[in-house]
Formats: structure tokens, C-alpha cells, sequence
């Protein structure tokens, strides 16, 4: 069986790929992209009539350049597909029905022994056969419908506005684009608007990260929440660290850690 792995990350196309080959080593990985452009340019160069061809595609949503959907809007996808995704389990869960399947990170084996089953079942007609699937017949299901019903489905998450905030004797609106960065202080959160100003809160940073919009902020550790506009500078720091120079400038020096270094890069590059 061909497959071809569309994903971002680099470490989970590693391990998806070695689960592929644990739970069947007849299965050969003809190929790998990490954007649409890359998918795209590859899907149109490996038609169905190539020895290379893939008989299932396995295609993270969220990729390096925009979501997997756009794929489909670009070329033509002959080959069945496995959406893998890192969105909550509860808003797949409409589309577990469906003949093509849906698997969320962390891929458990079990699950993908499953969908491969799953694909490997359509393969046998009623009389009893061999016959390719392709995506158009993949459980009778038409793959343009199924991707405007995840479209409508995977909607961006609301996250927060702004923050009530005590200033003096009164309570103030603090706008989230306004804001420089979050942080820690002797086991308080505090935040540092862009114009210098300083503000505490009832949150712990683990509750305002989910609160926040990743294209925006980003963890860089423990101590740091930091807004995409406030990095002014990346410097290379020792063990593979990196150190962030932001505006304005926090009392302590921001660091992210070796292994949140490449994500943060990823992050800063979108």
C-alpha cells in the first residue's frame, strides 16, 4: 500500500510514519509534504496512473501554510483520506459516522490498525473482488461535501477580547491587542501593556493560554506569555535555547526553552 503523509511537523511525520510501518510493513511511504503548495505540487505530480500514486493519504488539517481544505480547492485528491487533526475530540465526533476517518494526536496504534481496516475494507467489492477506492466512493461519501461539513463544523475558537482590570480606584478595559505580554511574579500574573503600563490578574498563565489566541502569543516558558508584535529580537542563547528581546523591555530576561525552540520559529514564521 502507498501512502503519502501530509503534516507540518517534522517529528510527527517520523513517528506517524514508523507506526505506519509497525502496524504493517507492506505499507510504503511514497511521499511527505508540510504545506498545500508542497501537497498540491506533489498530489499533481504523482496522478493516479504513476507507480507512486498514493492508495491513502493520511493530512494533518492545520498546515505550515493554511489548512489541509485548500488542498482540495487546488487539485484533484483521487486518493481516499485520513484526516489527523489536534482539534477537540468532541467537535470530530458528528464525523466519526463517516467511511473516512479522523484521528486525533497523539495517534494511538490501536486507532490507526482501525482506519486502516476501515480503508482496507472498501478495497472488496460485492463480489467479492478487488476494486480501488477513491476518495469520490470512500463510503459513498463525496469528499467536496465532506469538506464544507468540516468546514462548517471546525470553527476558529472565541477567544478573549479584553480583561477587567483594577487600576487605582476604579476598574478599566484592557484591550488583548494592547497587550505586550503576560508573565510571573512571585506567584502572581501580571501583563505589560505596549505602553509600558503594568497590570495584575486572577488568572494563572496556564488558564490565560488557553484563553489566548495562538497566532498571537505564545508560551515561551513558564514564567512568559509573550504577542507575536512584541519580539523585537531572537538571539541564539546557550543548550540550544532562545533569547527574546521584547518591547518594552521585561525586568527579567526571556528565554524559550531547547524544546519549544523549533515551535516558537514555526510560530514567528507563519
Amino acid at each position: 500500500m502507498n501512502v503519502l503523509i501530509i503534516e507540518d511537523e517534522e517529528l510527527a511525520v517520523r513517528k506517524l510514519s514508523k507506526l505506519l510501518q509497525d502496524v504493517d510493513e507492506s505499507i510504503k511511504i511514497v511521499g511527505t509534504a508540510a504545506s498545500v503548495r508542497a501537497s498540491v505540487a506533489w498530489l499533481n505530480a504523482n496522478g493516479p496512473n504513476q507507480p507512486s500514486a498514493p492508495d491513502l493519504i493520511l493530512m494533518d488539517i492545520e498546515l505550515a501554510d493554511g489548512q489541509s481544505f485548500e488542498i482540495f480547492e487546488q487539485t484533484t485528491v483521487s486518493a481516499p483520506v485520513i484526516f489527523t487533526t489536534s482539534y477537540d475530540e468532541y467537535a470530530l465526533r458528528a464525523f466519526k459516522v463517516n467511511s473516512i476517518d479522523y484521528l486525533l494526536k497523539p495517534i494511538k496504534r490501536q486507532e490507526l490498525e482501525a482506519s486502516l481496516f476501515k480503508y482496507r475494507r472498501t478495497k472488496v467489492g460485492a463480489n467479492g473482488e478487488t476494486v480501488e477506492p477513491r476518495s469520490a466512493d470512500f463510503g459513498a461519501m463525496d469528499i467536496d461535501a465532506l469538506v464544507q461539513q468540516l468546514r462548517q463544523h471546525i470553527q476558529p475558537t472565541d477567544y478573549r477580547r479584553r480583561f477587567l482590570v483594577k487600576h487605582l480606584q476604579q476598574w478599566v478595559p484592557v484591550e488583548v491587542s494592547d497587550i505586550a505580554y503576560f508573565y510571573s511574579e512571585e506567584g502572581v500574573s501580571l501583563f505589560r501593556t505596549v505602553g509600558n503600563q503594568k497590570f495584575s490578574l486572577d488568572y494563572t498563565l496556564d488558564d490565560l493560554e488557553k484563553m489566548l489566541d495562538p497566532a498571537q502569543f505564545f508560551r515561551a516558558n513558564r514564567q512568559f506569555i509573550v504577542h507575536i508584535n512584541t519580539v523585537q529580537q531572537i538571539h541564539p542563547y546557550f543548550n540550544n535555547k532562545l533569547k527574546l528581546t521584547l518591547k518594552p523591555t521585561p525586568d527579567d530576561e526571556v528565554l524559550v526553552s531547547r524544546e519549544r525552540a523549533m515551535d516558537f520559529k514555526k510560530w514567528m514564521g507563519k
